[in-house]
């Protein structure tokens, strides 16, 4: 067991699990507090056609992978502005489009791309040291984005319009969240893939929701069991030969089901009735 960690290509793994986990259960709180789960979903497959592409046409896949990533939640944003959809009709439509555009890139390849199917479903193992570089870059401008802005962050997550009536433009801060969440899935495709990449984004988040009514304290707890079941889950996948993407949601998910049953707030239901 020991004897792994001397490799470079666990190190590296462990390292990028690391900081996907923590990047995407901090920006799942706001996407819990939010209702926003769907574009989590929508995004990482626009993502993945975009990587499809970069593959095919022999362009740079990440590249790709934000561009497709970022003009998703933005056309999402956009036609949910107008007032002409709800936003999970949007991305709804959005999302199978994508995908189909996916399949149609992976069709067209003359062969079998293992890469492709890596992001797809998540190849922590094989991550090199450039795509480390990237995912440290592009995580270290989202968190300092929601640091800079965490105050409105918190309040449009809460409520949108009293965030608008308090003077706060609520608009362009929802608009930044979608690009911050359209970005972190991107960073975390290598990891856990395109399939099970919002699974990360909301289980943390959800799991912290259980044991804490404080902002501060979910947002830590999150970045906390991001961190830990994503590591967690690398070292179960090397050691037992199973893929790290399953390995890491299923840990996850696990300690959110032990949360649910051991949620203070759970108690506090079952007692007398009190006061909000």
């Amino acid at each position: 067991m020991l004897d792994l960690l001397t490799y470079d290509f666990m190190q590296r793994s462990l390292l990028a699990a690391a900081m996907v986990g923590g990047l995407c259960s901090v920006i799942g709180v706001f996407v819990v507090l939010r209702g926003l789960a769907f574009v989590g979903a929508g995004t990482a497959h626009a993502a993945f056609a975009g990587v499809a592409l970069g593959y095919l046409m022999g362009w740079p896949p990440l590249l790709l992978a934000i561009l497709f990533g970022l003009a998703t939640v933005w056309i999402t944003g956009w036609v949910e502005e107008k007032g002409r959809m709800k936003l999970d009709v949007s991305i709804g439509i959005l999302y199978t489009t994508t995908m189909a555009l996916a399949i149609l890139f992976i069709g067209l390849m003359k062969a079998y791309n293992a890469e492709v199917y890596g992001y797809l479903f998540g190849s922590v193992l094989s991550v090199t040291t450039e795509e480390l570089r990237v995912i440290g870059g592009l995580g270290v401008l989202v968190l300092s984005l929601i640091l800079l802005f965490s105050k409105e962050l918190y309040f449009i997550a809460f409520d949108q319009e009293m965030a608008e009536a308090s003077g706060v433009p609520a608009r362009r801060v929802f608009f930044l969240l979608l690009t911050l969440v359209a970005l972190t899935v991107v960073v975390s495709l290598k990891t856990v893939g395109a399939i099970l990449v919002f699974a990360m984004i909301l289980i943390p988040a959800s799991t912290a929701y259980q044991l804490t009514n404080s902002l501060i304290t979910l947002t830590l707890y999150s970045a906390i069991i991001g961190i830990i079941t994503a590591v967690a889950g690398v070292v179960i996948s090397a050691v037992w030969d199973v893929p790290s993407g399953p390995a890491i949601v299923l840990l996850a998910t696990t300690v959110f089901f032990i949360s649910v049953l051991l949620s203070p707030k759970k108690m506090k239901h079952a007692g007398p009735a009190h006061a909000h």
